[in-house]
């Protein structure tokens, strides 16, 4: 039975960012890009069709309304190897982007070395974030103090907060801690007027910058 095809993906609508990139991988890796792609609808035909050894996109250049689409569009092969290479990025997008599971980005303004690294880091499984992607974790782990240290959750509150990050519904974290659906409830509503926040998604992005929960957004 003939094996499937199987290359690099670059998914980016920038011409120019994509020739240089095509022949920086080649001059400096000796690999070949297999496909270029500029719309989902390509990107996730080629993802479905051939066996993606590493996937290079920037979702700013790309029609996905936000993370959540690159989300969607990565379910469909979870095993490929994904390197961010982008303009800008935001500290939402940053959390967004870690807690979909992509530990690999890097902003178009690094230089060769850089992104070499980055790509056979990539390639091995391994872990890569920019110098500019460092700094603004830095920026966030110095906040985290302040935040903390203006928020007075009991023990018990930030217990119901990581459970909620792990998904479990009101229902379910009542019957780990053995108390009642109602105690839960109420729980939920101190946490939620405690943040200032007004739903699941906002008290875990809260969490996350806060340090409330853990994540492997370490530097």
């Amino acid at each position: 039975m003939e094996k499937p095809p199987e290359g690099i993906i670059i998914a980016d609508n920038q011409y120019l960012i994509v020739r240089s990139l095509s022949s920086l991988i080649h001059e400096k890796l000796q690999m070949e890009i297999s496909q270029v792609v500029s719309t989902r609808y390509e990107l996730e035909e080629a993802i479905t069709s051939i066996k993606v050894t590493l996937l290079i996109v920037d979702p700013g250049h790309f029609d996905f309304d936000g993370i959540p689409d690159l989300r969607k569009t990565l379910s469909l092969n979870s095993s490929i190897p994904v390197l961010i290479l982008t303009n800008v990025l935001t500290r939402r997008e940053l959390t967004e982007l870690n807690m979909i599971g992509i530990k690999n980005i890097l902003f178009k303004t690094s230089g060769e070395e850089e992104l070499v690294t980055a790509i056979r880091l990539t390639l091995q499984g391994k872990r890569y974030h920019g110098q500019e992607v460092v700094n603004i974790l830095m920026e966030q782990g110095q906040n985290r103090r302040t935040i903390q240290e203006n928020t007075y959750l009991t023990g018990s509150e930030i217990e119901i907060v990581r459970l909620i990050a792990e998904g479990m519904t009101t229902k379910e974290i009542a019957s780990r801690k053995n108390v009642s659906f109602h105690t839960i409830m109420t729980h939920r509503k101190n946490i939620f007027r405690k943040l200032k926040v007004n739903n699941a998604s906002e008290l875990v992005m809260y969490a996350i910058r806060s340090g409330i929960i853990d994540t492997e957004y370490q530097i």
